[in-house]
């Protein structure tokens, strides 16, 4: 039944990997199930037989589907079925597709589908690499024209050395979560997280995978050799050489003046009637044509720009190629927001507010990966308003939730630990004008947030963008590309980081892949970038996180008791846990490791439960003073409870500085009282005092 069943072996970090074809999801154009170590991801790359009418751009769709089944787990939500995708899987899917789109042809408009299913995990063997990789060979031996292949691998960083595919015991102790795609020639795609890492070791690493990835593309290459599939043919969906060279002889004078520019509002402004201008001219002679005028005005202000970068080295604006744009920073513009920042660069300005709530505000996650729970979380909100459009808010997109999970992997680092600061952190940054790298934006402006609203953070950080321009052999990079250059131009590449090492780097491609020169200089022009901006304008707008935190902020204290006496601080139920948040006006939150968070609005409040928590932990010793309830009434005394289960006695002879002949004449049930330990007996009782001014 399955005689044209192929597979294709090999290795990677140790552990065999194969590739499996001819077998499953037949239907599909091409269909891979990538086995590695117990990992399994079946991939799938189907096309659309005819185009979609009425697009101008190319429709490819990356889904990668995680199945909970996969680890041996049933989904916590209410139906107990996977719903909508969780975040990493969204980043995962956003890695494959930024590593194949650049190799389709860009003037298709077929539809375009690859779907990654992960169906065994092994924790060893990540299955985002077997997804890419399964990707990529699904694409290459189907029938849809596609330039690759490629292939990629994560590296990890372990006692300074570069490790390819490290196995889940080396990823916790790496300094660096980096994946690399590849072609034969070129490197295509970069993604990065890490713990503050010099330039030269980043450096070293992207070498290290580009050099891992030669084999397996060679894998793949074999395999489109000898089971791969004729690339259907397509009609390419442009306007005609004809009417590019009509419309760019009339019109490039006019564009050239429109882009001289620093400002977006002109540049549009000017730019319209230029529009109406072509499509009236144009009319009689190619009508119905709107869209493909529209194209050739596009391919115009390429051109343009293109031109005056390569030829002149002049950039829109005016600036020098690794010159910023002006800069601007500022804190406290939110007054009951625990801390916020602004951060404006040119046209760009972010706008970040820090929330800080207890351990029982951290987010539950319930994916694939080992983490149950985070407590800093980065989102990051791109309104329509921000590039001067209308469109409806519907929620967080791919390209939001992608860009707040490289904010918050480039600030991770340098977040104190639970210990240190034992706070859920939630920042969210607020996108208020667009006109180039609003991620990295969000990066400066989430530092001066988190510094504005106490967060002892162990270094400032900032993200710049470099673009890129090619021709041929030639090639330039510039520092701070705004929206045009972005738009028109070959790369962005993010780097975020501090004044020592690098946190979080994001890479996208136009091109076919990037040399290792032009990777070293991007990482180089971008350090010098970050330096300037931490100390020329962070660092002057705030020179040191706060030593207190807002009034609006709760007020936290952690506290590690013995795993042991856990049961004794939660109580039977949960009732002495109930009775310590009643009294003492507090939320808290009791960890599997003897972790206590304590947190409210009242610093005494929070103190006296960490006392009471203390004193039913560990025994009280003499001369300790405690804040107690009186519970009952004897002739001889009145009995305080110091902590729930933990009472004493405190003799009417110790009631008050003068003589006491009743104790009803003193205090009562219920009353609160400040009591001394006098000493404990030979029994464990507490003899107490009460204090009085």
């Amino acid at each position: 039944m399955f005689e044209q069943a192929r597979t294709f072996q090999t290795t990677l970090g140790g552990r065999p990997l194969s590739m499996e074809t001819g077998k499953l999801a037949q239907l599909a154009n091409g269909s891979v199930l990538v086995r590695w170590g117990d990992t399994v991801v079946l991939c799938t790359a189907t096309a659309s037989a005819t185009p979609r009418e009425g697009i101008d751009f190319f429709p490819l769709s990356v889904d990668y589907e995680e199945k909970l089944y996969a680890a041996g787990r049933i989904p916590g939500s209410f139906l107990r079925r996977e719903g909508k995708p969780p975040e990493e899987a969204i980043l995962a899917g956003r890695v494959i597709d930024r590593s194949i789109r650049p190799l389709f042809p860009k003037d298709m408009r077929n539809d375009v589908s690859v779907v990654c299913t992960v169906m065994s995990l092994d924790p060893d063997c990540p299955p985002q690499t077997a997804a890419l990789l399964g990707a990529s060979a699904a694409l290459s031996i189907s029938d849809i024209p596609w330039g690759g292949p490629i292939a990629g691998v994560q590296i990890g960083l372990v006692d300074g050395e570069p490790v390819i595919a490290p196995d889940s015991a080396q990823e916790k102790q790496s300094r660096l979560a980096l994946t690399v795609a590849s072609s034969a020639e070129r490197i295509v795609m970069i993604e990065a997280g890490a713990d503050i890492v010099s330039d030269e070791e980043m450096y070293g690493a992207i070498l290290a995978g580009h050099e891992a990835n030669q084999p397996l593309v060679q894998l793949i290459a074999d395999m489109r050799a000898e089971i791969g599939k004729e690339k259907f043919t397509y009609t390419a969906v442009h306007a005609s050489d004809e009417m590019q060279r009509e419309v760019m002889d009339y019109a490039i004078d006019a564009v050239r003046d429109a882009l001289d520019t620093d400002d977006k509002n002109i540049r549009d402004a000017r730019l319209q009637p230029i529009y109406e201008d072509v499509f009236a001219h144009f009319a009689q002679q190619y009508p119905d044509s709107e869209k493909e005028l529209d194209e050739c005005l596009y391919k115009t202000q390429k051109y343009v720009v293109r031109r005056w970068l390569l030829d002149d080295q002049k950039r829109v604006d005016g600036r020098g190629m690794d010159e910023i744009r002006p800069l601007d920073a500022q804190i406290d513009l939110l007054p009951r927001v625990h801390g916020s920042g602004l951060f404006t660069r040119g046209q760009t300005q972010v706008l970040t507010s820090v929330t800080l709530g207890s351990a029982g505000d951290a987010q539950t996650l319930d994916d694939l990966g080992e983490a149950k729970e985070k407590r800093y979380m980065h989102q990051y909100n791109f309104p329509s308003y921000s590039v001067g459009e209308t469109k409806p808010s519907r929620g967080p997109n791919r390209r939001e939730i992608g860009h707040g999970a490289l904010a918050e992997r480039a600030l991770l680092p340098v977040i104190p630990t639970v210990d240190e600061f034992p706070y859920t952190m939630r920042l969210v940054s607020e996108v208020l004008s667009s006109n180039g790298s609003t991620s990295q934006a969000s990066v400066c402006a989430s530092t001066l947030a988190l510094m504005a609203a106490g967060v002892p953070i162990k270094a400032p950080v900032a993200g710049i963008s470099c673009g890129l321009i090619t021709e041929g052999d030639r090639w330039m990079t510039m520092v701070d590309i705004q929206g045009l250059e972005d738009f028109f131009g070959d790369m962005d590449f993010k780097v975020a980081g501090t004044k020592e090492g690098i946190t979080a780097i994001q890479m996208d491609l136009k091109i076919e892949g990037l040399t290792p020169a032009m990777v070293k200089e991007a990482l180089y022009k971008t350090h010098l970038a970050r330096n300037h901006i931490i100390d020329d304008v962070l660092l002057r707008a705030i020179p040191a996180p706060r030593k207190t935190l807002s009034r609006w902020a709760p007020k936290m204290q952690s506290v590690q008791i013995p795993v042991d006496k856990i049961r004794e601080v939660i109580g039977s139920g949960g009732k002495v846990i109930r009775q310590i948040c009643e009294l003492c006006g507090v939320t808290m939150d009791v960890e599997e490791d003897g972790h206590v968070f304590i947190s409210g609005t009242d610093a005494d409040g929070v103190a006296r439960a960490v006392g009471i928590v203390d004193t039913i932990v560990h025994d009280p010793k003499p001369g300790t003073v405690y804040r107690g309830r009186v519970t009952r009434l004897m002739p001889f005394g009145a009995f305080v409870e110091i902590a729930p289960g933990k009472e004493g006695l405190v003799h009417i002879s110790k009631l008050d500085k003068k003589r006491v002949n009743k104790v009803e004449d003193v205090v009562k049930v219920g009353d609160e009282v400040t009591v001394k330990v006098l000493e404990i007996d030979d029994k464990g009782r507490l003899n107490l005092m009460r204090q009085v001014d």
